[in-house]
């Protein structure tokens, strides 16, 4: 008989399972943290560094409440820690936008569900219809979207591509999307013309 294999020791299973925390330092956007209790996304993050020698490096943030979708500034030590919510990913589908909000389909149980403006926020800009995303759900209740890293855009309108801007070793041209998203795109991109955007930066990555 093949001998019983044994766990392992009581210490290293409780090791384990011990909740990974996130620093105040690795904070990035879309990051979900837990604050006082209350779960949060990360809109956007700055690093102040100190002025003053030995003083601690403050991270300045803007969260967005998953729940209600209320927006506030906070500041963090970079040495603090938090808990991740206890969420949960969905695949689902964007329908379409009305005065009720944004509609969307879960693709497993093809249930539709509604976010407030206030949950979706800026990154309505990359919302098309039959765009395929991610839903978190907080406590079994739809709460906010996590998209794509890259979405394809057609361009509504741009100038012809004369007087760029050079930026990072690049001529630039304004363009408004067909989702009203404004951004700024090669000159060689043409009106009707589709664009990957990336959806973390808000840059075009090149044409479709």
């Amino acid at each position: 008989m093949f001998a019983r294999r044994r766990g392992p020791p009581a210490r290293k299973r409780e090791a384990r399972e011990t909740v990974a925390l996130i620093g105040a330092n690795e904070l990035k956007r879309r990051v979900m943290i837990e604050v006082d209790g209350e779960p949060y996304a990360v809109v956007d993050v700055t690093f102040a560094a100190p002025s003053a020698r030995g003083a601690t490096t403050m991270v300045r943030t803007r969260l967005r409440h998953l729940l209600s979708g209320a927006v506030l500034e906070k500041s963090f030590r970079s040495g603090e820690k938090f808990s991740e919510p206890d969420v949960a990913l969905a695949a689902a589908s964007f329908l379409y936008a009305d005065a009720d909000g944004f509609h969307f389909m879960d693709e497993e149980t093809f249930e539709q569900f509604t976010l407030p403006a206030g949950q979706v926020g800026e990154e309505r800009g990359y919302l098309k219809e039959n765009l395929q995303l991610q839903i978190l759900k907080y406590n079994g209740e739809a709460v906010a979207m996590q998209l794509p890293q890259f979405v394809e855009l057609a361009v509504a309108e741009t100038e012809p591509g004369v007087g760029g801007d050079r930026v990072s070793g690049r001529d630039l041209k304004p363009a408004r999307l067909e989702t009203g998203l404004e951004v700024r795109v090669p000159l060689f991109i043409k009106e009707g013309e589709r664009v990957r955007v990336n959806t973390q930066t808000g840059e075009v990555a090149g044409r479709a």
